[in-house]
C-alpha cells in the first residue's frame, strides 16, 4: 500500500478510535450498581434500572471489541501490512476497507472463516 494511503487509513484509524473512546467515557456512567434500595424506587423502577444496565453493560462491551480490533490495525499499521489479508497475504479490496477500515480478511477468507465457526 502506498505511503500517503497508508497516512490516510492511519488517520481514519486513529479518529475513529478517538471518538470510540469518547463513546466508551460516556456510556460507562450507564453502567454503575443498581441500588436496591426498595425505599427510595418500587420493583418495576429497580428492574427497569437493571435492563438498563445490562443494556449498557453489553454496548460497552460491543465498544471495547470494536477498540481492540481497531487498536490491531493501527498495530497493523505499523507493522506495514495493513490491508493484508492475515490468512492468506492477499491485498484486501479498498471498498471492504471503506465498510470496515478494520478487516483483517479479504472476503474469500472471511466466508471461509465464518463458515468454520459455524461448524
Amino acid at each position: 500500500m502506498e505511503t500517503n494511503t497508508l497516512a490516510q487509513w492511519q488517520d481514519r484509524l486513529q479518529a475513529e478510535l478517538s471518538a470510540l473512546r469518547e463513546a466508551m467515557a460516556q456510556r460507562s456512567a450507564g453502567t454503575d450498581v443498581v441500588e436496591l434500595d426498595q425505599s427510595s424506587m418500587g420493583r418495576v423502577s429497580r428492574m427497569d434500572a437493571m435492563q438498563q444496565q445490562a443494556m449498557a453493560q453489553a454496548t460497552l462491551q460491543r465498544l471495547r471489541t470494536r477498540q481492540r480490533k481497531l487498536e490491531a490495525a493501527l498495530n497493523r499499521v505499523a507493522a506495514g501490512s495493513y490491508g493484508l489479508c492475515c490468512q492468506c497475504g492477499e491485498t484486501i479490496e479498498a471498498d471492504r476497507l471503506q465498510a470496515d477500515a478494520a478487516a483483517v480478511f479479504c472476503p474469500e477468507c472471511a466466508e471461509s472463516a465464518a463458515e468454520h465457526g459455524k461448524s
